[in-house]
């Protein structure tokens, strides 16, 4: 007789199924990240030593500001590879179905017409023209809201099978990351970037850019995966870090980059997922020494070490 639970078995059945792609994440090149790409400091405690699919993926949190961030990373090489060929038959095998540019188009679907509700007041009657999606996937998001509030939309992303699903609803496409991007000096008078911002590997060097590539009456749309709940949600950090994810942002660590990057937070929205927190901005004189208070820093490594530790049916 054993006391294996179901729970035991699905983790081990997912175990099973992640093993079986013959991803080796600990044979990638990675670089270290000497200092925090919010604040510029040094001194960092690590949270976790694995991350939900197993792998030996370390992330740390600055004692400055809160970030959270996996430390290394993978190089940018890497990461392409990654999206190209890994990333959704790795999210597939997690969740033991199928999620591919095909399958995600529903979802995709439903939070457009959501997250279109939050953007309305900004958008419509605006007198804007054109909107660019960092991240755009297989342009669903894009094309809703060029629909409804009568935009010329262009999706960028590292996917080509996304890319190729967003170029057949006639938007304009790049196949890159952001950080690669030339713009060839083009502005935009609304720039998005929906659940996107978690998985770039220079937070600070794209905001810059999205200031750059906003008209300064400009709208600037983004979410973060909220990290706190994340891991109160499952009571477990390992189980809110990712590979996909090299950096973990609370409202507090969200805000703070905004300001310093120049945008003025107008409204702010926690999504019916519980998960997701947006943000609807505009530019404004940057706040450069914006920083989370330094309490809610120690709450944040506090806490996290308490969830790593504390029993799960203590909570």
């Amino acid at each position: 007789m054993t006391n294996d639970s179901p729970t035991d078995g699905r983790r081990a059945a997912r175990a099973e199924r992640i093993a079986a792609l013959g991803y080796a994440y600990a044979d990638q090149p990675t670089s270290p990240i000497p200092a925090c790409n919010l604040c510029g400091h040094a001194g960092f405690v690590v949270v976790t030593h694995r991350d939900r699919y197993g792998y030996p993926a370390r992330a740390m949190g600055c004692r400055r500001c809160g970030l959270v961030f996996l430390n290394p990373q993978m190089t940018a090489d890497a990461y392409k590879r990654f999206y190209v060929s890994a990333y959704r038959p790795l999210v597939s095998a997690y969740h033991g179905r199928v999620i591919d540019a095909k399958s995600i188009q529903a979802e995709q679907r439903s939070y457009a017409v959501e997250r279109g509700e939050f953007l309305d007041p900004f958008l419509r009657d605006a007198g804007y023209a054109t909107l660019l999606d960092i991240g755009g996937s297989t342009g669903v998001v894009s094309h809703a809201w060029t629909t409804r509030f009568g935009l010329n939309g262009t999706v960028i992303d590292p996917s080509p099978l996304e890319i190729e699903e967003a170029r057949a609803l006639g938007l304009d496409t790049v196949t890159a990351i952001i950080e690669d991007w030339d713009a060839g000096g083009r502005v935009f008078d609304t720039v998005v970037m929906c659940q996107t911002v978690d998985h770039l590997l220079d937070i600070r060097g794209t905001f810059a850019a999205v200031r750059r590539l906003l008209r300064p009456d400009g709208v600037f749309f983004v979410d973060i995966v909220d990290f706190r709940a994340a891991y109160l949600r499952n009571w477990s950090v390992e189980e809110a870090i990712k590979i996909d994810h090299p950096y973990y942002l609370t409202d507090a660590t969200m805000t703070a980059y905004l300001r310093r990057a120049g945008f003025d937070v107008l409204r702010t929205d926690y999504a019916a997922d519980h998960l997701l927190v947006g943000y609807v901005c505009r530019p404004c004189v940057p706040a450069t020494d914006s920083l989370p208070d330094p309490a809610s820093v120690a709450t944040l490594l506090d806490e996290a070490r308490l969830v790593q530790n504390a029993p799960r049916g203590g909570r």
